[in-house]
């Protein structure tokens, strides 16, 4: 399936009801894409596949109860007809402690041990941009809505959401916590919106690391919400 017909599958009609929840197994047919264009710079260097492949590897990964790709990190924005508006993923860093061998089994499960070695290792290049998060942390990530759907708010009332029922901290107790591509103006510009500023960059970029993966790490600030 291409991108594109998957985007077409999990789209809603325009101007339905949106109820926020968390995510379900059942959510990974709609979710999967989405995950994947939250970051589709990120998934073909790390996954080096197809964008097809890609989704799929994401979608069984959705269904597991475990890792950081499982349906238990996730939120999500629906339509009145279940279809998935947006979504986000909420890695919560005192309890990511196996989450690397849990996308090794995944990995390993679905492409193979001979392509995962290659994975795991720009995996580890990746990660010197786009870390995990500290045990001080929670990291927000999986950042996407439907792309019929964009401009519209719906991302930023599924933040908020999370922040209303108590899904991320409100109160400053942990450092909430994203990254986004410095190319990526919009989405920075979302995200500054929504109360989060830019981080100091503790070290310069991996010369392994694509330049087009130049990313900024952002820590929410509930003052500077509107």
């Amino acid at each position: 399936m291409t991108l594109a017909g998957a985007f077409a599958q999990a789209a809603p009609r325009a101007g339905e009801r949106v109820r926020f929840r968390a995510a379900e197994a059942n959510d990974a047919a709609s979710c999967g894409p989405l995950v994947f264009a939250s970051g589709v710079a990120e998934f073909g260097f790390f996954l080096g596949e197809s964008d097809a492949r890609c989704i799929a590897f994401l979608q069984q990964a959705f269904r597991s109860r475990h890792g950081r790709f499982s349906w238990r990190r996730h939120r999500v924005a629906v339509a009145d007809d279940g279809s998935v508006l947006a979504v986000m993923a909420i890695h919560d860093g005192q309890r990511t402690m196996f989450d690397d061998v849990h996308v090794v089994w995944a990995l390993a499960r679905f492409f193979g041990v001979r392509r995962t070695i290659g994975q795991l290792l720009r995996g580890l290049v990746l990660e010197t941009e786009i870390p995990a998060p500290k045990r001080t942390q929670i990291l927000v990530a999986h950042c996407a809505t439907d792309e019929r759907q964009r401009g519209t708010g719906i991302f930023s009332a599924l933040f908020r959401d999370a922040l209303d029922t108590g899904a991320l901290p409100a109160d400053g107790s942990r450092d909430v916590v994203l990254d986004v591509l410095t190319r990526n103006a919009r989405a920075r510009a979302l995200y500054e919106r929504l109360g989060f500023a830019a981080l100091p960059r503790p070290r310069a970029r991996s010369r392994r690391l694509p330049a087009g993966l130049d990313s900024v790490r952002m820590r929410f600030d509930r003052r500077g919400q509107p």
